[in-house]
């Protein structure tokens, strides 16, 4: 993936980070934002001075401008490994989810903000662990270790595992998995991550959401487990696949709906100008 395969990321609230950056932030500091006067007592900066603003003070005392600065933020991606995200008719969902982890790692970059990954299956799987930093190559590093990964069979308890580590922390975090496994963990886990903008990142191959458009049998293959079964395709068969499609979704939206949370779908592909879209919006 190229250094241009980046998105534009904002947030739709001010955060607390002290590292100046490019963010808004509620912390008094170098910037443009101008929020109020202060005595020169409770801000000793006399850069700051503001000659009319003191001379008109009734308490005759000397006042600076305090100003907002930009800060910088930490991003998280917290990506599931598990075996049905080896799924994919063309590429699948895993590669899907490390360019994305790849193009995350260069968007931070550019604007100085540090990333950081964990990754789960079936538990939290610290071998992939990636502490936030800072650095040109960090997408490329995350990516390389999500496209050497083996998975196994996964659930929302190791999702729950990884949250665990940035409870209380206010940061953008992205979870990216294609949740085929019961939803029951999803709710803890997102509100372990309260305090931070989650964005979750739904990775779906095109083939789980259309079945082949001919009757006939049909093997499939159970994602996860691995088991196979043969059924013999027919309208009614399609019809009842395209309604669990979409009360599977609505299960999601539920659950995300109700942390204030938009999904962001991936659907055989990443792209970057499509997420920098969902920011547009979420900020509009």
């Amino acid at each position: 993936m190229s250094m241009s395969a980046e998105f534009q990321y904002r947030l739709p609230r001010r955060i607390g980070g002290w590292r100046p950056g490019s963010h808004a932030s509620v912390r008094f500091g170098a910037g443009q934002d101008f929020v109020t006067h202060m005595s020169l007592f409770e801000a000793p900066d006399p850069r700051r001075l503001d000659l009319r603003a003191s001379l008109r003070n009734v308490r005759e005392e000397w006042l600076v401008r305090a100003n907002r600065q930009r800060s910088a933020l930490a991003v998280h991606a917290i990506v599931d490994v598990s075996a049905s995200m080896d799924f994919g008719a063309h590429r699948n969902k895993r590669l899907v989810a490390s360019d994305f982890v790849e193009s995350m790692g260069n968007s931070a970059f550019r604007v100085g903000d540090a990333v950081g990954m964990l990754a789960f299956d079936a538990v939290e799987r610290t071998d992939l662990f990636v502490p936030c930093r800072l650095g040109r190559g960090a997408g490329s590093a995350m990516a390389e270790l999500l496209r050497a990964a083996n998975g196994v069979p996964g659930s929302g308890n190791g999702l729950v595992q990884a949250a665990l580590h940035l409870t209380g922390r206010p940061e953008l975090v992205f979870v990216v998995s294609d949740f085929h496994w019961p939803l029951q963990s999803l709710d803890e886990a997102l509100e372990l991550l309260a305090s931070s903008c989650v964005v979750p990142v739904v990775v779906l191959d095109p083939t789980e959401l259309r079945p082949p458009g001919t009757d006939g049998p049909v093997l499939l293959r159970d994602a996860e487990s691995g088991a196979t079964r043969m059924i013999w395709l027919r309208p009614s068969l399609r019809a009842k696949w395209a309604e669990r499609v979409a009360n599977r979704r609505r299960e999601l939206e539920e659950v995300f709906a109700k942390h204030r949370c938009r999904p962001f779908y991936l659907s055989g592909a990443f792209d970057h100008e499509a997420m920098s879209r969902y920011f547009i919006e979420e900020t509009a």
